[in-house]
């Protein structure tokens, strides 16, 4: 199976990296988690899109302003487990598509996507990280090798 089109709402599995592991001089993420495409931008034909994902995780974030939690039936939609997990909002991940960091779903051999986030969901999310953003809130961290 291919890699799918990077669009905006696509829960896909990422080796996040987050902030802290990239000060510390980390280049790969600890563990592939699902990870919301909330930017993409294809600047020419020529050149493969940009992308921005947001991590999802089972850990309440310490600044519950900076993160989401994802209702039961979104995560289910998505086939994630049943455990409560949340959105983080103040860090992203910016990449040239596809990356080198695209995991393939456990169990789900050449699939490399969850699904789309509900359109109402995911207009929430994009709303919380302008307001960060307009903040100076948000972290990014470069996932290109040549970055």
């Amino acid at each position: 199976m291919a890699f799918p089109e990077p669009e905006v709402g696509l829960v896909v599995s990422f080796s996040y990296l987050w902030s802290d592991e990239a000060a510390a001089g980390h280049v790969e993420g600890r563990k592939a988690r699902p990870s919301a495409i909330v930017m993409a931008v294809q600047h020419d034909e020529e050149r493969p899109p940009q992308v921005a994902v947001v991590p999802i995780t089972h850990s309440p974030h310490s600044d519950p302003e900076a993160a989401i939690e994802i209702p039961p039936r979104v995560a289910e939609h998505l086939g994630l487990d049943s455990d409560p997990c949340w959105v983080v909002l103040d860090e992203l991940n910016v990449f040239t598509w596809p990356g080198y960091d695209l995991r393939q779903i456990p169990g789900h051999a050449g699939r490399y996507d969850y699904g789309f986030l509900p359109p109402k969901f995911f207009e929430a999310l994009v709303r919380r990280i302008a307001e960060l953003r307009q903040a100076g809130r948000i972290e990014a961290t470069s996932r290109d090798a040549d970055a």
